[in-house]
């Protein structure tokens, strides 16, 4: 790590809720940040300050290439120079001499950096020697790429040290920025898309989602890695399914090898992780697919980010451009320990921490390949419990709340105690998302019997044709467990002959070849198969 102590202070946590501060106004706290030269990003940057109410003085314009690659040399001419000069003219940073004649950050009035379309993506590593730099030691000491909005966030370190990462004193924080008492870091995301349409839509979905609430369901893909040095990943995913069922969001959790396959039925996203594969697949390459306003979107890949001008390119782009409003990536390899922690990263936007409070808290260094893609202050979950649902989808967002405020309520109880409470309330509400995922949890704790009972109340529930055909998949997969495959290829039939052109038909078909390969072990009292109905 480098060598920079001033910027090395001890990490404390802070276990306090952060809604304290959540109703202070962050506006005056940003900065936002749009290249000159390039198109759309000056009205993209008014735009943006006009929706949060940033001053027009906190809007800076910077003259640097349009490339989204740049050098060194580029990055600290261009970016770095100037802006320390605004932040010192402008008085956002009260400065003051070392006995090295260092300057050094004593105190500031700026906490959040928002880059716009336009602004270079990252630095492209030097060869050769660069004065001040010196190797820090340690197996990544010999990489200079960088992030352009990783390197920003440590702009008042007033360093010339590039080589390796740098700690971030932020990571694993539970304070707010504004009560973090290091006044150099910065937090920086970018608001950028292959679009500026598609940038404006992340704009408006975040602030109307803090408004009426992120409703909708939650999907977690794991990849069942037991390889060193992979294992943590999935680690980071097994914790968000238990973090986000003590809220009450229905959350289904995959954790086999496979990814989500093509023309799987995914309806109401809004929150979305996953990991390993190299670029959107599954239900992310179906042209149709969209996720809700407001979603968050994230797969750990080492090159993830590596451009966001193509739609089609990696995660973070295609993600974007099928309607999420926010997410993470990595623009060169980063390391599985140096990117964001996913499962620190879910916990503080469950808590009520803005996007950029959440990221930069799970992320470990700096200086280095991260990106983060969304509005800084976009807290998705900051007000739920003041949230009236309202539209014309009030019944869909009611079933939404009502699961929030029974598992808010109840989920401190033993699990037998909490799923007989919620059976009772699942049937008075007739609540859809909370009978699925109810049968999802007993299915994960092996209790395979009462995970069909639960999967059939919701497909009697749901009108919904995709979340129908979701459930049927859920509900095969329980039955070949229960080694009765004929159950499981009866209820597939069923949905097939009325559901036959869905998108989902080929995975309904490769699942009905699958329970036909296996075996039906005979049971102690065979009986007859009863006829399934799937209904729409």
């Amino acid at each position: 790590m480098r060598d920079c102590r001033s910027f090395l202070l001890p990490l404390l946590l802070l276990w306090v809720a952060p809604f304290v501060s959540a109703e202070q106004p962050l506006a005056g706290s940003v900065v936002v940040v749009y290249n000159k030269p390039a198109l759309d990003s000056a009205e993209l940057a008014r735009f943006y300050a006009k929706q949060r109410g940033i001053a027009t003085d906190h809007i800076v314009g910077l003259d640097c290439s349009t490339d989204e690659e740049i050098s060194r040399q580029e990055y600290d001419d261009n970016i770095a120079g100037p802006l320390r000069e605004i932040f010192k003219k402008r008085g956002w940073w009260t400065l003051r001499e070392t006995p090295e004649a260092r300057e050094t950050v004593v105190t500031t009035s700026i906490r959040f950096v928002a880059l716009i379309k336009g602004v270079p993506l990252k630095i492209r590593a030097t060869d050769g020697p660069y004065e001040g730099d010196k190797s820090a030691g340690g197996p990544v000491s010999n990489r200079n790429e960088a992030s352009v909005d990783s390197e920003l966030a440590t702009l008042g370190l007033f360093s010339r040290q590039i080589s390796g990462p740098l700690h971030n004193p932020y990571f694993q924080s539970f304070k707010p920025i504004v009560e973090f008492q290091n006044p150099v870091l910065l937090l920086v995301s970018r608001l950028d898309a292959p679009k500026a349409e598609t940038v404006r839509r992340m704009i408006v979905d975040s602030i109307a989602a803090e408004k009426r609430g992120l409703w909708g369901r939650a999907f977690v893909d794991g990849a069942h890695e037991t390889t060193a040095g992979y294992v943590t990943g999935d680690q980071w995913l097994a914790e968000i399914p238990t973090q986000l069922h003590k809220i009450g969001v229905p959350v289904v959790y995959d954790n086999s090898p496979e990814l989500f396959p093509d023309g799987y039925p995914m309806t109401d996203c809004a929150l979305y992780y996953g990991w390993r594969a190299d670029k959107a697949n599954g239900p992310f390459a179906q042209p149709e697919f969209h996720f809700l306003p407001g979603a968050i979107a994230v797969h750990i890949h080492s090159f993830s980010a590596s451009t966001l001008r193509d739609p089609n390119a990696n995660w973070v782009a295609p993600l974007l451009s099928h309607g999420a409003a926010a997410s993470l990536g990595n623009v060169y390899e980063p390391y599985l320990q140096m990117t964001a922690h996913l499962n620190i990263f879910n916990d503080r936007l469950l808590h009520g921490f803005t996007f950029a409070e959440s990221a930069y808290s799970s992320i470990d260094v700096l200086s280095w390949m991260s990106v983060m893609v969304g509005d800084p202050l976009y807290r998705p979950y900051g007000s739920w419990l003041q949230i009236e649902a309202t539209s014309d989808s009030l019944k869909k967002t009611n079933s939404w709340k009502t699961y929030h405020d029974f598992a808010v309520h109840n989920f401190s109880d033993t699990a037998p105690q909490y799923r007989s409470l919620a059976r009772q309330t699942t049937a008075r509400e007739h609540n859809c998302p909370m009978m699925e995922d109810l049968g999802l949890m007993e299915a994960g704790d092996g209790n395979l019997a009462a995970a069909t009972n639960y999967f059939g109340q919701a497909r009697g529930c749901y009108s919904n044709r995709d979340d129908i055909l979701r459930v049927v998949l859920e509900e095969a997969d329980s039955w070949k467990k229960l080694n009765k495959p004929k159950r499981g290829i009866d209820l597939v039939r069923s949905a097939l002959r009325i559901a036959g052109d869905a998108p989902a038909a080929p995975l309904l078909k490769k699942v009905e070849q699958d329970l036909r390969g296996g075996s039906v072990a005979p049971g102690p009292s065979a009986k007859p198969t009863p006829r399934i109905r799937v209904r729409f």
